[in-house]
């Protein structure tokens, strides 16, 4: 647990110490009452946002008998074009070796995914897509790409795409600190 300074004053208003804060945490300046309304309403339309994402994963993927774990990993596996071992997939997916083994179980019984020789390990495998996990990869990103493609404009792509990135690693920084 992070330590507060021997040092520390209360605060002259609330009598309160200092709240201890991880090394990895910067504390933020106050924000003004009309930047934390926008915030609240960021917040509410990043939920909304989940839920939509977790419906149309579902559907989409009960459309093709997969389950959303499968899907994940098929869009995962496209992303990377080259393959991945499945320690590197569970890693991605938090999965167990277990739970792993029987997704690659799965994919493979669907002709989704083939297990082949690692070039840079003879002791690993790697999981490449087959033209039918490349065409389910292709649809669902379709469905996600055909929505952005409406809403977000050509301009606004990349920085959105920075917003993106850059909030994940924070929600992975904070997720890490509140654990602690």
């Amino acid at each position: 647990m992070p330590e507060v300074l021997p040092d520390a004053l209360p605060d002259p208003l609330s009598g309160a110490l200092p709240v201890p804060v991880s090394p990895d945490v910067q504390p933020t300046p106050p924000v003004p009452a009309a930047a934390e309304d926008d915030l609240a309403d960021l917040m509410v339309a990043f939920r909304s946002f989940q839920m939509h994402h977790a419906r149309v994963l579902a559907r989409e993927s009960a459309a093709r008998g997969l389950n959303a774990t499968d899907t994940r990993f098929v869009l995962f596996l496209a992303a990377t074009g080259t393959g991945v071992t499945p320690k590197q997939a569970g890693e991605h997916l938090e999965l167990s070796t277990g739970a792993m083994t029987s997704l690659i179980d799965r994919l493979e019984r669907h002709e989704h995914i083939r297990r082949g020789p690692n070039p840079d390990d003879r002791r690993s495998l790697l999981l490449r897509l087959t033209p039918s996990g490349a065409a389910v990869a292709q649809q669902i990103g379709g469905v996600y790409s055909a929505a952005a493609r409406e809403v977000v404009a050509p301009a606004d792509r990349a920085r959105l795409a920075t917003q993106f990135t850059l909030l994940g690693e924070a929600l992975a920084r904070h997720s890490r600190a509140a654990s602690l």
